[in-house]
């Protein structure tokens, strides 16, 4: 899939600030209010620190970021997919798939064996369609006493 001026690169620490706004900007668009926000707001920000720790990918045009998604070691033969993140204005625009096939290109060179996510319930249908399948519910890192549906994919 071929995408006109979109550009996939390795995210860099001066891209952190514009990361962590269309992060919040994509939760945003889920529906939840400016109280969740607030209290998730430290969970989804994007940091120097954040990026040595993952391997982030930013599709952008004309400079301006339009999705991202960061991989992590979880085990030696386990990947976590740590952020998957979609500008609500470019959602189904094939931006999401393009990540995903170079997130899986990495994890499959990176030797993992299957992935691991905790995912948004508004993202589960997207992660069913690439493959993923409820594994258990985990606690939010952010809001005490939610859960989450941590989903799991083998390899390739």
């Amino acid at each position: 899939m071929s995408l006109p001026d979109l550009i996939l690169r390795p995210a860099r620490a001066p891209d952190a600030p514009g990361l962590s706004d269309l992060i919040y900007r994509s939760k945003h668009s889920n529906g939840y209010d400016d109280a969740f926000m607030a209290a998730c707001a430290h969970e989804l920000r994007v940091t120097p620190a954040r990026l040595i720790a993952s391997t982030y990918w930013l599709a952008e045009r004309g400079g301006t970021p339009l999705g991202c998604a960061a991989l992590r070691p979880h085990t030696d033969t386990v990947g976590e997919v740590h952020a998957f993140f979609i500008d609500p204005d470019h959602k189904r625009q094939g931006i999401g798939r393009l990540l995903w096939r170079r997130l899986h290109r990495t994890a499959m060179g990176q030797g993992f064996a299957s992935l691991i996510l905790d995912a948004d319930p508004a993202a589960v249908p997207f992660y069913e369609d690439l493959g993923f399948r409820w594994r258990r519910d985990v606690p939010s890192g952010s809001i005490p006493g939610r859960t989450l549906p941590q989903m799991t994919r083998p390899l390739p």
